[in-house]
Order: structure tokens, then sequence, then C-alpha cells
């Protein structure tokens, strides 16, 4: 399925951010935010959404959770392909009882990792700089704001409880990379296709059609596993994460439910 990129994150095109700027006294001085309807109608184009592994206790009972078959990623699944996110309201509402991920509620702030001189991004470490930077093409942002981003010459009390609201993701982030890393150390992930049930004009069932392929932890590769592998996946804390994982794949049903009720003004291709 379509790869969407969480974490810290470098220059470049990040999910649903349109204008990222670095934020800056003499360039943002004068603006902050302000309410509006709807202000997470951003994640209209927006079906897969990336989470923290700290999320999944409360995600796992919205959606399903996948991981991206290229960056391994964990996903919320809210749709079946770009343009579709089935929990938002034709008008952009959100779905009251959804879970939004911490990678949304950020919005419009984000940290960017600046590496040194020389340095692409890829390479660039822990100890390099960390930028705060905002989506200038927010519609929450605005030149009367509610919200100032600062006070004076210093950031507001707003902006920084955003800051940190960052820094926490990137701690999030962190913990993430490494509960896919000890994944794949023991090999746990399986490649799954994604198919769409169909009927034939008299109704009776027809031949799926593969929408796309996902990863997700083997209940097999994990049953499988060495008493004493099993029982230091348990005591480093990750039991609950990994069965929040496989409890959440049963929603699928309820994605391809509702998914049904709008594919009439946004048919599958």
């Amino acid at each position: 399925m379509t790869t969407a990129s969480g974490g810290q994150q470098s220059m470049g095109q990040i999910l649903f951010y349109r204008q990222l700027e670095p934020l800056n006294y003499e360039k943002h001085k004068s603006l902050g935010v302000s309410a509006v309807t709807n202000p997470f109608s951003f994640l209209a184009d927006t079906h897969l959404v990336p989470l923290t592994v700290d999320e999944f206790g409360l995600a796992a009972v919205c959606y399903p959770i996948i991981f991206d078959s290229q960056s391994k990623t964990p996903l919320a699944v809210m749709g079946l392909r770009p343009g579709m996110n089935v929990f938002l309201g034709a008008d952009g509402s959100l779905d009251p009882e959804v879970y939004l991920p911490a990678f949304a509620r950020r919005y419009p702030f984000l940290p960017v990792i600046a590496p040194e001189d020389g340095q692409s991004p890829s390479q660039a470490k822990d100890a390099d700089r960390v930028l705060v930077c905002i989506d200038r093409a927010a519609k929450m942002l605005s030149s009367t704001p509610e919200l100032p981003f600062f006070e004076g010459e210093k950031p507001s009390r707003f902006t920084e409880d955003a800051i940190q609201f960052c820094r926490e993701f990137d701690v999030l982030g962190r913990r993430t990379q490494e509960f896919v890393q000890l994944m794949e150390q023991h090999d746990l992930f399986e490649l799954t296709p994604l198919a769409l049930p169909r009927a034939k004009a008299d109704g009776t069932p027809d031949e799926p059609v593969k929408i796309g392929e996902y990863l997700r932890i083997s209940e097999q590769k994990l049953n499988a596993l060495a008493k004493e592998t099993f029982l230091e996946l348990r005591d480093r804390g990750v039991g609950a994460v990994m069965h929040a994982h496989l409890l959440s794949l049963g929603l699928w049903p309820k994605i391809l439910s509702r998914a049904a009720r709008i594919q009439a003004s946004t048919p599958l291709s």
C-alpha cells in the first residue's frame, strides 16, 4: 500500500504538509492559529496515517494497523486508496469516535532534521539540530490569531507546548523504530495481499480484486518462536503491542463497509 512516512522528518514532501517553513520570529511574529471549522479536513486525501507503538492500544479499536511494505512504518488504515478517508464526512468533519493519530494532532507543526553542511538527511545523526517548522498553507494559520506563535520576541506558551509535543513525538518515533527492528530481528513480518471482494451480476462471488499488499506480524511465526525468545519479547514490553496490532486486523470489514457507502461518489479504481 502507499508509503507514508513517520517519525522525525527531513525537508521534502511530507504527508499533508504543503508549504513547510522553519518557525522564525521575523517571518512569523504576527502569525498564530485560530479555530476553524473541521480543522482535520486536511486528512481527506490521506488513507494511511503513521502511528507510534504507544498508540496501538487506542488505535486498535478504530481501524486496522498495518506496516508499510517498504519502510515498515506502522500505519492507521483510514481508507482504501488516496483520496478516500472513510472517517471524514463530505464536509471534512472527523468522526468524533475515531482515534486521531499524534502524527496528525501535531499539525501544523513538524520537527525537521537540519543536517550539517554537506551531509544528506539520511546521514543526519541524533545530535544534529532539529528545527520546528510550520505548514504555512495550513488553513488554521491566521494573521489575527487566537493563539499567537510569539509573545513579544519569545515563543508563546502555545508554541512552547507544541514544541514539547514534537519532542515527545520524536521519542515515541524512536521507540517505534526499535519495535520494528525487533520484529525484523526475529523475522516476524509477513507480506499480505489486500483484495476487495466482488460479486457477479447474479450475486454469486467473483474473484477478489487485489489493490495492494502490506506487512503484518505473522501469528504462525510468533507461535513458532522458542519459549525463551517469546518470554524475552514479553519482558521487553512488546507483547501488548503485537496483540493490539493482531486484534486490529479484524476491523478490515469496518473499513470495507464504510468505503462501500461512499464509493458511488468516489469509485474505487
